[in-house]
């Protein structure tokens, strides 16, 4: 699943592309994807500017001229989502659900499994679109610290992995950043969170920053579906220290990786380094 890295790739390169450009429409070839898509987006965009590029958490936010009677898309990639860019006379192949169209590019949105979305939000502000009024902090935000973190776990009683892959208490933590932070911290993803330190919420939290930054800059993970706005994937699979490792030696320590279930999801960790 595109978790923040890899929306926060998508944002800059379709920024330099996109952003002053004017929509001339858009074709939507489905009625929907994880929720209904908006009936009057095929009118109401055309002719609108896209003044920026967000993100919040997992969504990009696309900003059409919402200071001047315009709007909002809420896009977000789900498990199988990405966004190219495609000359305008490139035909659509059986999972590109959703063109935008500008003068002298299209952005596609492919989305095989079908659980992405693509919202329209009027006006402003975008921030209490209902995908978006209960998502929690942003990691990479300067209020986000081990102080913050030590302070919101107090009452958590589970262990740290699941809970900083909630949304409502962190957002864009994915299953691959959670397991490499952990291991860049020495945590063990399966400490309960109210029996972790100040002290090491705080390496923990320096380690969330680094381990996010450093998949930005290769580009995100592309383990299944996800491609760059130019086609190309990213690498920062090829780098992790314990992620989908499980059985092979820890780059530290050397001993095996361990691999468990925790709230339906694979978690990978070593059992000597991490504790």
């Amino acid at each position: 699943m595109p978790e923040l890295p890899e929306v926060e790739v998508s944002r800059q390169g379709l920024i330099p592309h996109l952003c002053g450009q004017r929509l001339l429409g858009a074709v939507v070839r489905t009625p929907r994807l994880r929720h209904e898509i908006p009936v009057v987006l095929t009118s109401r965009l055309a002719g609108l500017r896209l003044d920026a590029i967000g993100r919040r958490g997992k969504y990009l936010l696309l900003d059409c001229e919402s200071r001047a009677g315009g709007g909002w898309l809420v896009l977000h990639l789900g498990m199988s989502g990405s966004l190219r860019l495609v000359p305008p006379d490139t035909p659509a192949q059986r999972h590109d659900h959703v063109d935008l169209i500008f003068a002298q590019t299209v952005l596609r949105l492919r989305d095989p499994r079908r659980f992405g979305a693509l919202l329209w939000h009027e006006g402003s502000p975008v921030e209490s679109h209902p995908m978006l009024a209960g998502l929690g902090i942003e990691p990479l935000a300067a209020a986000f610290d081990g102080d913050w973190l030590y302070a919101a776990t107090r009452r958590r009683h589970g262990p740290i992995k699941p809970l900083l892959m909630d949304s409502r208490l962190v957002v864009g933590i994915g299953n691959i950043y959670a397991a490499e932070s952990l291991f860049r911290a020495g945590i063990s993803p399966l400490r309960r969170a109210d029996r972790i330190s100040r002290v090491r919420y705080r390496v923990l939290a320096q380690a969330i920053r680094a381990t996010l930054e450093a998949a930005i800059a290769a580009g995100g993970s592309s383990v299944r579906d996800y491609v760059h706005s130019d086609g190309g994937t990213g690498c920062f699979q090829l780098s992790c220290a314990v992620y989908d490792r499980g059985g092979e030696p820890c780059p530290s320590c050397g001993k095996p990786v361990r691999v468990t279930r925790q709230a339906g999801r694979s978690t990978y960790y070593c059992p000597r380094c991490q504790r």
